[in-house]
């Protein structure tokens, strides 16, 4: 029995060197591999992706004892995979995507592109060439060549303390529509314009917060209008859910804000000269393209969401390729297209925003400083936060359109709003 399984030890030894020679490329199981690796660097792995069955050749050729990022790097992209650092010594292993990156290739981004200009003509021949190639990117303007010119459908107008509320639905491109909401002041006169595309934040436009922002705006003296993302609420009646993690959604979203745009700056109460946008996470890259696609906006405030290393995630905010315009750009270069009208980022230092203050607003300053208007660009930066659309995010926001708008800061007090159900925000209720 002892000589038996001497035999079979034997055998195993003799399979594993024969395993781990060149004929055989050092090939290793991927899980393996990377279980040494965190037992080697004292790191933890927190798996998003499936290892089952993946071998890695050359394996452990590819561990560099000097460096974890290093040795991530080399093992992981033949599969697509990438390692990105948590809290402490925790590593989450996913897949590739394409939308985002690491601070680090902001750092290197950022630099390249301005190396591009250095004044205000060399500047604008590289914004004129950007928006010409995002529009094509995007395919817009086809679109927007078959949209319905019939009004909008406009719903009762509920009343309540300094504003009013009034639900529409609006035919678009090829039998679609969107639908959203008007809140309007009570005051008479010429009011400004914001226009308030909303993010992937819970409930959508029908949320607390979001009604808590475009009404505390109205009651201060703006119209505010926003609209249902592409597959979310009421369009998720008319195209599915699944509609939303599509190329299409950005394309939608997009021409949604336009024709929206298109039909409330002819109000005989909009203010044309005073049109904002602005919009937190998703809303706010939405915020960032309108401002390419559109030049009536005159003033704009992404909120959580301008980055040099991060497209958005969503494909409703990345699903078109307009970051490899001129050749390669991001939503930073994008933003710098607006100077030198007033814009305000939102940061925090809880997501991909965390790097505003030292990167992107220092490299907007600079192109804001080409017109001598540097004033017209400010951040907010709340490091201790993270991401969402609080309070503090949302004074951001009441200050910036005091200033820029002259909005009447004694009606800022949000216990004012009266927050409705869905049901009441949408033009056609679920239950009656």
């Amino acid at each position: 029995m002892k000589r038996h399984s001497i035999l079979i030890a034997a055998l195993l030894a003799g399979t594993m060197c024969q395993a781990q020679t060149f004929e055989t490329k050092y090939a290793r199981p991927l899980g393996d591999v990377l279980n040494d690796v965190a037992k080697r660097f004292n790191v933890k792995l927190k798996f998003n992706v499936d290892t089952t069955g993946l071998k890695l050749n050359y394996a452990d050729f590819r561990v560099r004892p000097y460096s974890l990022e290093e040795t991530f790097d080399n093992i992981l992209k033949p599969f697509d995979f990438y390692a990105l650092k948590q809290n402490g010594n925790l590593y989450k292993i996913k897949q590739y995507e394409y939308p985002r990156r690491q601070p680090a290739d902001g750092q290197k981004l950022i630099p390249y592109l301005a190396s591009k200009y250095s004044d205000k003509a060399s500047w604008e021949a590289r914004r004129d060439t950007l928006r010409k190639e995002v529009r094509e990117r995007l395919g817009i303007d086809a679109l927007l060549a078959r949209c319905s010119n019939e009004k909008p459908l406009v719903g009762k107008t509920r009343k309540y303390d300094g504003y009013t509320v009034q639900n529409f639905c609006m035919k678009t491109v090829d039998g679609h529509t969107v639908k959203g909401s008007v809140y309007t002041p009570l005051a008479k006169g010429k009011h400004p314009l914001i226009v308030c595309p909303n993010g992937h934040f819970l409930n959508g436009r029908y949320g607390k917060v979001q009604q808590q922002r475009l009404a505390t705006l109205a009651r201060m003296g703006a119209i505010c209008v926003d609209y249902d993302l592409w597959g979310w609420g009421e369009s998720e009646d008319e195209v599915g859910a699944k509609a939303h993690q599509t190329a299409e959604a950005q394309q939608m979203q997009a021409l949604n804000g336009i024709r929206i745009l298109d039909w409330m700056i002819k109000r005989k109460d909009v203010d044309k000269s005073r049109v904002g946008v602005n919009g937190g996470s998703g809303g706010g890259t939405q915020t960032v393209l309108l401002t390419a696609l559109d030049d009536r906006y005159t003033a704009a405030n992404p909120v959580v969401s301008l980055s040099s290393w991060f497209d958005g995630g969503c494909p409703c905010e990345s699903g078109m390729p307009i970051q490899l315009s001129g050749g390669g750009t991001c939503n930073a270069e994008i933003a710098a297209m607006f100077a030198p009208k007033p814009m305000m980022l939102v940061s925090d230092g809880g997501d991909w925003t965390s790097t505003t203050p030292e990167l992107e607003y220092p490299y907007l300053q600079r192109i804001y400083g080409f017109y001598g208007k540097t004033e017209n660009i400010s951040n907010v930066h709340l490091p201790k936060e993270r991401h969402d659309f609080g309070p503090n995010k949302r004074n951001a926001v009441y200050d910036f359109f005091i200033k820029t708008f002259k909005l009447d800061a004694s009606k800022l007090d949000e216990s004012k709003v009266t927050i409705e159900t869905e049901d009441q925000l949408r033009f056609y209720p679920k239950t009656k």
